[in-house]
């Protein structure tokens, strides 16, 4: 079998109330909005990769719902100082492993990792 060696371009989540999805994604999280259709989906930048959120419904090709999302910070504890408490479902911030899981406005999980010390 030939390998691919792909690497993540990307990752797209459905929503049913896209200007909340969109509005969390742009304030909370602090993703940079690349591109934009209004009700349709807004396109954002991670520096390696992107993050779209799309209007359930407009695609064409639907996917399953189950969707987590991986997305390093340089800062983990700093990140979720930012975010709020409020938001954190769970975390482990240990010299091991350092991850915390929120939620965006439809509970799909969002895996918060902490970057590699460079």
């Amino acid at each position: 079998m030939h390998r691919l060696h792909p690497r993540l371009a990307g990752i797209e989540l459905y929503f049913d109330d896209l200007p909340r999805a969109q509005a969390f994604y742009t304030d909370v999280l602090g993703l940079d909005l690349a591109e934009e259709q209004a009700g349709h989906h807004a396109k954002f930048t991670t520096g390696t990769a992107f993050v779209c959120v799309e209007q359930r419904g407009v695609e064409a090709y639907p996917s399953a719902d189950k969707a987590v999302l991986f997305l390093e910070v340089p800062d983990l504890a700093r990140a979720l100082e930012g975010i709020g408490s409020e938001r954190v479902v769970r975390a482990e911030l240990t010299a091991a492993s350092a991850w915390a899981v929120v939620h965006d406005p439809e509970g799909h999980n969002i895996l918060l990792l902490q970057a590699p010390a460079s």
